[in-house]
């Protein structure tokens, strides 16, 4: 699943390629997505250019004179630059086609993807406007945390991974940052320190960097390929390697169901 270090490359991917080109057309070949795509989109975007590509935890922002376009690449979506004269193949189920016969390419096998237009301020849109802060941005600390942690009985991994608390911790990084940071998934978030906090925004962000860094030579090319795009593959220490030993003190890495999530840990190192 796309996490937001993989959204993030995508933006920086596909930004050179789409930035500032005239849109010719659009077409749908699958309107029902996530939720239906706006049906008059060819309408909005044609004769439009884009003027920036930004991003908001997992969502694109496509900014255009006259207002926003917002991509979520769902489950298992991804984005190409391609030429618009590539046969599409059979989950490519939008293309935005620009002036110099190139397309930008949503492909989603599982349809859990969207696509959403508003003229307003897209902060305020309704699947923005609650969220929390960026994980990497300058207002999230572990302040942050401990202060949004308080009297709450959810799970640290659950409360971490909480879109209104902070955005873009997935499920792969909410397991490695704590492990990072020697607490234990299933300890009650508002039982947790506020030592504990600092160092778990830190962790968070040292994850995420990591991911973002390995983007540049792990992750397919957004340009002249139809291919589904390839993930980060980090030196994970727990996610992923259940009864493997642990990197720091050699006891087995466990596995175990919270929700409908795998979570990985180390009994030994995260208390």
């Amino acid at each position: 699943m796309p996490e937001l270090p993989e959204v993030e490359t995508t933006r920086r991917g596909i930004a050179p390629h789409v930035v500032n080109k005239t849109i010719r057309s659009v077409a749908i070949r699958q309107q029902q997505l996530r939720w239906p795509v706006p049906a008059q989109l060819a309408t909005i975007l044609t004769g439009r250019h884009i003027t920036r590509v930004g991003r908001r935890a997992k969502y694109l922002i496509c900014y255009l004179e006259h207002g926003c376009l917002l991509l979520h690449l769902g489950m298992s979506g991804s984005l190409r630059v391609l030429d618009a004269a590539v046969a599409p193949h059979k989950h490519d189920h939008v293309d935005i086609v620009f002036a110099d016969h190139t397309c930008l390419r949503l492909r989603d096998p599982r349809r859990f993807g969207s696509i959403h237009w508003t003229d307003q301020d897209p902060q305020r849109h309704p699947l923005l406007q609650r969220l929390g802060p960026e994980p990497l941005a300058a207002d999230f600390s572990g302040a942050h945390l401990y202060r949004r942690s308080r009297n709450r009985t959810q799970s640290i991994k659950t409360f971490i991974m909480d879109s209104r608390i902070v955005v873009g911790v997935g499920n792969i990084y909410a397991s490695e940052a704590l492990f990072r940071a020697g607490i234990h998934p299933l300890r009650k978030a508002g039982n947790v320190s506020r030592k504990r906090y600092l160092t778990l925004a830190g962790a968070i962000k040292e994850v995420l960097h990591a991911a973002l860094a390995s983007g540049g030579t792990t992750l397919r090319n957004f340009v002249g390929s139809d291919g589904a795009p390839g993930y980060f593959k980090l030196n994970l220490n727990v996610y992923g390697r259940a009864d493997a030993p642990c990197r720091v003190c050699a006891g087995s890495i466990r596995q175990m169901r919270q929700g409908q999530r795998s979570t990985y840990y180390c009994p030994g190192c995260q208390r």
